[in-house]
């Protein structure tokens, strides 16, 4: 089978494709169809809100059509059992609608209540080879931090069944962040041997990268609700304040915004900087000599001050499970219908 052929896109490449794709939505929202979505593991922290929670919100708010995934299949894939899946998936919409996403015109729904469109995994899994799937860095990472005695074959297609997610909906924009390009890599990967082998069904999604660095967990490694080191959006202002205070820096007072070679110091003052609306090198600035002590304190009062009306919100929600409940029967409905139809033309395709 042919490889993808694709070098991997380089940072000032990947920065006017951004700039394109949002040219493009600014002036016509309607032609763009979302998909996005995540593992009922925990609560969503600070780095989904700033990685791709709160470009959701702004883009639905543009015009763009937004679906929605609660993956719940996808969380056997780094760890051996499920627990409290229910109470995650609930905690979860809870987390999407709190920050601000509108389910009177988004999709919200999962994947158990979507058989058609893991069916689409069987066809797809066609389209790529063992040695594409075993090359993609980000399944090698989320090997590395599993949490499963072995590697199953549900870690190793992760990334098909991702392509499911997008193309049963026909998406053509995706919001990642960085590390999950080659993820979306195969998805266009797949779409575009489709169409190829077959017959033209599916649009080849462009990857919409977030201008927010990335966030790092308070230990200095990516940010993960496994690891403990992330900011819950519902955590309280107390819990807030533990996490920072036993967040990792280093030995030098003056403090500065310099992610290449001060990476711990340097995401606290972006945290601050992202929950306050200003320029990193500016909340630096003004901390200046009063070391890691007036960086923590200044990166407290600002997570839980951005924080509050939305955890105010989460807490309301949280206590309507019924609601909750509704929203998801209604997304579910909405997205098995419309999987049932796109599984209908890929049989009809595959069949002529």
């Amino acid at each position: 089978m042919q490889t993808t052929g694709t070098a991997p896109e380089q940072p000032a490449d990947a920065e006017s494709r951004r700039l394109e794709l949002e040219e493009r939505v600014a002036a016509d929202p309607a032609a763009f169809r979302i998909m996005t979505g995540d593992r009922p593991t925990g609560a969503l922290h600070l780095g989904h809100y700033f990685g791709t929670l709160a470009n959701r919100v702004r883009l639905q708010r543009a015009g763009v059509e937004l679906f929605v995934l609660v993956a719940d299949y996808q969380v056997l894939t780094d760890r051996d059992i499920v627990e409290n899946l229910a109470g995650h998936v609930e905690g979860l919409v809870a987390d999407y609608l709190a920050a601000g996403v509108d389910p009177s015109t988004a999709t919200i729904f999962r994947h158990s209540a979507a058989p058609a469109l893991n069916q689409l995994m069987l066809p797809f899994l066609s389209l790529v080879s063992i040695s594409e799937l075993s090359r993609n860095p980000t399944v090698k990472d989320e090997i590395a931090g599993s949490r499963q005695a072995a590697v199953s074959g549900l870690m190793f297609t992760y990334p098909v069944h991702q392509a499911a997610d997008i193309l049963f909906c026909k998406a053509n924009l995706v919001p990642v962040g960085r590390d999950q390009l080659p993820h979306q890599e195969i998805t266009r990967t797949i779409a575009r041997r489709f169409n190829e082998r077959y017959a033209p069904v599916f649009p080849v999604p462009d990857a919409l990268l977030s201008e927010t660095p990335l966030l790092l967990g308070t230990d200095g490694r990516k940010m993960s609700k496994s690891r403990g080191n992330a900011i819950a959006l519902s955590a309280t202002e107390d819990e807030t304040a533990r996490l920072i205070r036993r967040a990792v820096t280093d030995e030098e007072r003056h403090i500065a915004y310099d992610p290449g070679t001060r990476p711990e110091v340097s995401n606290l003052v972006l945290l601050a900087a992202l929950c306050q609306g200003r320029d990193p090198h500016e909340v630096a600035e003004e901390i200046g000599s009063g070391g890691a002590a007036e960086l923590k304190r200044t990166a407290t009062e600002a997570v839980n001050e951005f924080l509050r009306p939305l955890r105010a919100r989460r807490a309301e929600l949280a206590a309507d499970r019924a609601y909750l409940r509704d929203v998801l029967a209604e997304g579910d409905a909405r997205a098995n219908a419309l999987a049932e139809r796109t599984l209908t033309e890929v049989r009809a395709a595959m069949a002529t």
